[in-house]
C-alpha cells in the first residue's frame, strides 16, 4: 500500500490544481461576459454631444452625434472584411466649426475610389474609439501611396491636423456611395475563457487517467510478486 501513496498523492494534487484552474477560467468567463454586456449597452445608448475633453479610458465607446462638414482629405487604412476581402477604412477630418476631429466613415473595396463627400453641413452619429491596433509587426504607413495599416489615433490626427478623437460612424445624414459603415461592436474583444476552461478540465481528466494507469501497473506488479 505504501507504494501507492506517491502516485495517489501526485494524482490528486495535480488534478486539484488543474480543476481549480478550470474553475478560475469559468469565473473569468462570467466576468468577461458582464464586461461585454456593459460595453454593448454603452455602444447602443442614446448619443450625446461631443465632450469637451474626452478621455480614452473613460469615454471609449461613448455614443456621440455631431454636426459639421467634412474636409476633402481621406486616409485609407488597409483592412480585410469577411465576405468582401481586402479594402480600406476611410478616415476623414470633420469640422464642427469649433472642433476638428476624425471620422471613420467605413469600408470600401481595395479597388474602389473614395467617393466625394458633400460640401454642406451634415450630421454624423457614432462611437468614440481609440483602437489598439499597433504592435511590433505593424508596418509603417506608405504615405506616398496613402496606405496605412492601423488606426493609430494620435498619428492619424497629426497627419490630418485634427484633435486625437475618432468617431466610428454608425449613422449619417448623407449618402456616402459605396462606403459601408463598420460600427463599433464587441466582436473584436477576445473572450476565450470557455476554451481555456475546457482545456484545463480536459488535462485534469487526462491526469487522472494516467494516474489510474500508474496505480494499476503498481497493483499488477505487486500481485505478480505475491504470486
Amino acid at each position: 500500500m505504501g507504494r501507492l501513496i506517491a502516485p495517489l498523492l501526485i494524482g490528486g494534487l495535480g488534478a486539484a490544481v488543474l480543476v481549480s484552474l478550470g474553475l478560475w477560467q469559468m469565473q473569468r468567463l462570467q466576468w468577461k461576459e458582464n464586461v461585454l454586456a456593459d460595453i454593448e449597452a454603452r455602444i447602443a445608448a442614446a448619443p450625446v454631444a461631443l465632450p469637451e475633453s474626452p478621455d480614452p479610458a473613460r469615454d471609449r465607446y461613448l455614443p456621440v452625434s455631431a454636426e459639421g462638414a467634412f474636409g476633402p482629405e481621406a486616409i485609407r487604412v488597409l483592412v480585410s472584411r469577411k465576405g468582401a476581402g481586402a479594402g480600406y477604412r476611410l478616415i476623414s477630418p470633420f469640422e464642427t466649426g469649433e472642433r476638428r476631429v476624425l471620422v471613420d466613415r467605413g469600408f470600401i473595396p481595395v479597388a474602389a475610389e473614395a467617393p466625394a463627400l458633400p460640401k454642406d453641413r451634415v450630421t454624423v452619429t457614432g462611437n468614440l474609439h481609440w483602437p489598439e491596433e499597433v504592435d511590433g509587426f505593424t508596418p509603417e504607413p506608405d504615405r506616398a501611396a496613402n496606405i496605412w495599416f492601423a488606426r493609430e489615433v494620435p498619428v492619424l490626427a497629426e497627419a490630418l491636423r485634427t484633435e486625437p478623437i475618432l468617431i466610428v460612424l454608425r449613422d449619417r445624414s448623407f449618402q456616402d456611395q459605396g462606403v459601408t459603415p463598420l460600427p463599433v461592436d464587441t466582436s473584436g474583444i477576445p473572450n476565450d475563457h470557455l476554451k481555456y476552461a475546457v482545456t484545463w478540465f480536459g488535462l485534469a481528466a487526462v491526469w487522472m487517467t494516467m494516474t489510474g494507469y500508474w496505480v494499476l501497473r503498481l497493483l499488477k506488479a505487486r500481485d505478480g510478486k505475491t504470486a
